[in-house]
């Protein structure tokens, strides 16, 4: 199984940037898929996540309404678009999978069982 995040870089605060997942080894459709992020010094902490059929979205309140989490089931692919992005932001980005979360615990990594590489994102003010 692997999870391949991508798209991370350098971007100026109150900027739009997307990330990309690709994943292979599984079958995608079947998998709930998540977004985490770790900034320097802090605990891993859940971005945002969405269900196999892509119907339901559940995003942390930090970025709520700024980030949006979409899936191409066609082409195994996760998504997480980043709009009005800020400082605090600056994190590497994980992406997740696993075939079947619940609403309780959806929020924490242990939920997960598949984690991706993660890719720096740096926010600059």
């Amino acid at each position: 199984v692997q999870l391949q995040a991508s798209g991370g870089g350098l971007v100026q605060a109150g900027a739009s940037h997307r990330l990309s997942c690709e994943v292979s080894g599984l079958q995608f459709r079947s998998y709930d898929m998540g977004w985490f992020r770790q900034a320097p010094g802090k605990e891993r902490e859940f971005v945002a996540a969405i269900r196999k059929s892509g119907g339901y979205t559940y995003y942390a309140d930090s970025v709520k309404g700024r980030f949006t989490i979409s899936r191409d089931n066609a082409k195994n692919m996760v998504y997480l678009q980043m709009n009005s992005l800020k400082p605090e932001d600056t994190a590497v980005y994980y992406c997740t999978a696993d075939r079947g979360t619940i609403l309780s615990t959806l929020r924490r990594a242990d939920a997960y069982a598949y984690w991706g590489q993660g890719t720096q994102v740096t926010v600059s003010s």
